[in-house]
């Protein structure tokens, strides 16, 4: 079973790359954006160019490549997912995009402790190394008691937390249904998360956003097919 397990880690290091590159472009077209519109308005555009990217795929695949047991299960990863990610945009708004991505990099914190309750993964020696490192490095970062902790940086944490918990449920999804299944269901969720408080008062960016839209409609469903592909092949703790 180890041998199995390390045998993937290759797999799901190459996939997790993939996941890295497109979250990096996210970040950067969610900050051009942001000068325009706001966090939910960005949710709304991706959820809706990535049902439009994927629409062809699940047609030529048939809908029944998209049916899942656990409808429920994807509905509270996508909520909770949505949270997370108007906590990011929030945060990317506000504080240097260096800072926001370091902050965000805590997840794995809050997934190993996640994955160890409720996937049964084993908290090694080396992981809780890695988890004590990783919250030192929150802490140089937010250097409490020295500088005012800016609430963007906390509301950032609380994105990091959210994209754990929609890790931990991922990793159960996959065993079960296919990372199209996933992603399909993660905007067909969000779009109207995203749409609803969107009504009223609707913002279409000028022209010259919108190959930043392109970008953001791409890598939504980049960053989540590769991220599910990774953790078919290795834990949650260490695909994050």
């Amino acid at each position: 079973m180890r041998q199995r397990t390390l045998s993937g880690y290759p797999l799901a290091a190459a996939w997790m790359l993939g996941a890295l590159v497109s979250l990096l472009m996210m970040g950067l077209a969610g900050r051009e954006l942001s000068a325009q519109v706001e966090p939910h308005h960005t949710a709304f555009y991706r959820s809706t160019l990535c049902l439009i990217i994927l629409l062809p795929f699940v047609l030529r695949a048939g809908i029944s490549a998209v049916h899942t047991r656990y409808v429920a299960r994807h509905i509270i990863r996508n909520t909770v997912h949505f949270a997370a990610t108007w906590c990011w945009l929030f945060g990317l708004a506000l504080l240097p995009l260096a800072e926001v991505f370091a902050l965000e990099f805590s997840s794995p914190i809050w997934t190993a402790v996640l994955a160890s309750l409720f996937l049964g993964e084993r908290l090694t020696r080396s992981r809780l190394l890695a988890i004590a490192l990783g919250f030192t490095g929150v802490l140089v970062l937010l250097r409490p008691g020295v500088a005012i902790v800016h609430p963007a940086s906390l509301v950032v944490l609380v994105a990091a937390l959210g994209y754990a918990i929609s890790y931990v449920v991922t990793k159960n999804l996959v065993g079960t249904d296919s990372p199209l299944t996933v992603v399909w269901w993660m905007n067909l969720v969000q779009f109207p998360l995203g749409g609803i408080p969107s009504i009223g008062n609707f913002v279409i960016p000028t022209p010259a956003l919108w190959p930043w839209l392109a970008v953001v409609g791409i890598v939504g469903v980049t960053s989540h097919y590769c991220l599910s592909q990774a953790l078919k092949h290795a834990d949650a703790t260490i695909v994050t």
